[in-house]
């Protein structure tokens, strides 16, 4: 297979993967859940049919002089419910009212409840996780590679398909958000480093027989040189990649719901490591030494 050769296209299709979701974050923002902005979770099944109107639910709330209430419905007959903090009585208070209220017995199925001070830690805490981990990345790979001609290439690539997945990742969830209320939480950022791992690794594999072929091939031409290793790990990366993508999918079916959320999301993000490793990261390598954005807005010549 020429992938080297169609790097362009593959770029393409990257492109055209991230820009839907970038569009939805722009469109819709990315919900954040208690995990980062502190605040009360409450998770209720109702019987069918019977789910009330949401603005009854923030009626409902504003006598109890309970502020910032966002409910929205989520699955079948369940609402979920996003207030300032309240405790576990008055929680309690409000769910037997809105029983009595809406003549309907309640399962609530999550309580949950967030300081402010504690979600802005978890969310200066994720930044940072996902920071230092992009910088332990390129440090490792340059090393590990300094025995390669312009090692620290190696890393800044693996970074930039790194980046991709995250990318997509993001947009996927702002989109999702939308259309299934699903928030961003804790076990999301653990999704997202995660793939992060995962498409570096795939990354690294790739790399590491760029290396060797270029030692036994000097006379090749480096483009050559990538495409022949691409495809040489190809069956590798793509068997291995499978049976976790296998594996992901039993427990989307099978799972309960509450990690539903995080296996799609890994799901998602494995998906796009598998492409972004085989078909960015690689030839980002061949457009840098090549040098090709020289050649990227110069007009061609005219003919005749």
């Amino acid at each position: 297979m020429n992938i080297v050769g169609k790097r362009y296209l593959y770029f393409a299709i990257s492109l055209i993967l991230i820009v839907p979701g970038l569009i939805g974050m722009a469109r819709w923002g990315l919900p954040l859940s208690i995990d980062f902005t502190g605040g009360s979770y409450i998770e209720l099944q109702f019987e069918a049919n019977k789910v009330p109107e949401l603005q009854e639910i923030r009626d409902l709330y504003s006598e109890f002089d309970i502020a910032d209430v966002e409910p929205r419905t989520s699955g079948n007959d369940q609402l979920i419910i996003n207030t300032s903090m309240i405790d576990n009585t008055t929680n309690g208070q409000i769910i037997d009212e809105m029983s009595a209220r809406f003549n309907s017995p309640i399962t609530v199925l999550r309580f949950d409840s967030v300081g402010p001070s504690i979600g802005k830690e978890v969310g200066f805490r994720a930044a940072m996780a996902i920071a230092m981990a992009s910088a332990g990345i390129l440090i490792y790979i340059w090393y590990a590679f300094r025995g390669a001609p312009n090692s620290h290439r190696y890393g800044i690539a693996a970074i930039i398909a790194m980046l991709h997945d995250i990318a997509l990742i993001f947009g996927m969830q702002s989109i999702l958000s939308h259309f299934y209320g699903w928030e961003i939480d804790a076990l999301f950022l653990t999704a997202v480093l995660s793939v992060a791992s995962f498409s570096v690794h795939d990354s690294i594999v790739v790399f590491d027989r760029i290396r060797e072929n270029s030692q036994k091939k000097r006379r090749k031409p480096f483009e050559t040189i990538v495409n022949d290793s691409i495809n040489q790990t190809l069956a590798r990366s793509i068997n291995t990649q499978f049976t976790i993508f296998l594996t992901l999918i039993a427990l989307i079916i099978f799972g309960g719901s509450t990690l539903r959320h995080f296996i799609v999301i890994l799901l998602i993000g494995i998906l796009s490591g598998t492409y972004s490793s085989i078909f960015n990261a690689s030839p980002i390598l061949v457009v840098w030494e090549n040098r090709e954005w020289n050649q990227w807005f110069k007009r061609s010549p005219a003919k005749g």
